[in-house]
């Protein structure tokens, strides 16, 4: 499978933003990419770092105008395109959603993210409500994918249970940076950190990972912090977690990465870890705290 990566910087003009995207698709589906995963929330700027009611005139409805947009894009190359989109359910009910379409423009499904974050400059808990759909992969023309949302990346339970449903590589559309108070060094342990998570259930799994984050600064409209750093380094790793691509931590990038789906195969034969699961021994996983 050939996966096509758009890592970009956004800005406030969403028609800008939407161009850009639009023509970094016709790129990477002229290289060749099949499948293309673009960044958490891409229309906009990160709207989070603040809690403002006019932000949800952002939000829109699935399908909607997004949905066509890349469908169109979608079925002009004959590629899948994995969105992710502020979604308005119903009036005051809304998720920060993902959204695959097909090579047709159809919409093969959506995810909602089901981990929602709620800390400085990430307050996503003030505008979206926790998925209610799980952990279900969606079955495309490429694949079976298993598309999770940024604050997912971290939790070994949303990777495995994709894993579980026959999900073939786990897909991560992420926006995520830097506080500007923390120092360099600290700043490089939570990137790493957030690669090596990733990275763990990819080997867990014995699945693909690709991770793609959103690059460059945004400020914060509120003065209340220093706004946020996107440290881009979206990435490719295969099964045994080994890297197949990193992109920039600055710049923006555009490019094709080949993922085979066989050495998928090969390595869980190798190490077979969902045969060797304790099922009969994990009930306290469905505790908060086992005390």
């Amino acid at each position: 499978m050939k996966i096509g990566l758009l890592q970009q910087h956004n800005t406030a003009d969403s028609r800008d933003n939407m161009q850009r995207l639009s023509e970094g698709i016709g790129k990477l589906a002229a290289q060749g990419a099949e499948l293309i995963v673009l960044q958490e929330l891409h229309n906009t700027l990160y709207f989070c770092q603040t809690e403002s009611v006019e932000q949800f005139d952002l939000a829109e409805p699935i399908p909607g105008p997004s949905t066509r947009f890349y469908g169109e894009l979608a079925k002009q190359h004959g590629v899948v395109i994995v969105a992710s989109l502020f979604e308005k359910r119903a009036t005051g009910l809304y998720h920060n959603t993902a959204v695959v379409l097909e090579q047709d423009g159809s919409i093969a499904g959506i995810y909602r993210k089901m981990h929602i974050p709620d800390d400085p400059a990430y307050y996503e808990k003030f505008y979206f409500t926790p998925g209610d759909i799980g952990f279900r992969p969606i079955d495309t023309s490429v694949g079976r994918l298993g598309v999770l949302v940024c604050w997912d990346q971290w939790y070994p339970e949303a990777a495995r249970l994709m894993a579980l449903r026959g999900a073939e590589i786990l897909l991560y559309p992420t926006a995520i940076g830097y506080a500007a108070e923390d120092e360099e060094a600290e700043q490089q342990r939570q990137r790493e950190a957030w690669t090596t998570v990733m990275r763990g259930h990819a080997v867990a799994n014995g699945l693909p990972v690709v991770a793609v984050n959103r690059v460059g600064f945004e400020p914060d409209p509120s003065g209340h912090t220093a706004g946020i750093q996107f440290w881009g380094s979206s990435f490719v790793a295969g099964p045994q977690g080994e890297f197949l691509h990193r992109a920039s931590d600055h710049e923006e990038s555009c490019a094709v990465v080949e993922v085979s789906l066989l050495r998928s195969e090969l390595v869980r034969r190798w190490w077979p870890f969902l045969r060797d699961r304790r099922i009969d021994a994990y009930d306290s996983l469905l505790k908060r705290f086992d005390d």
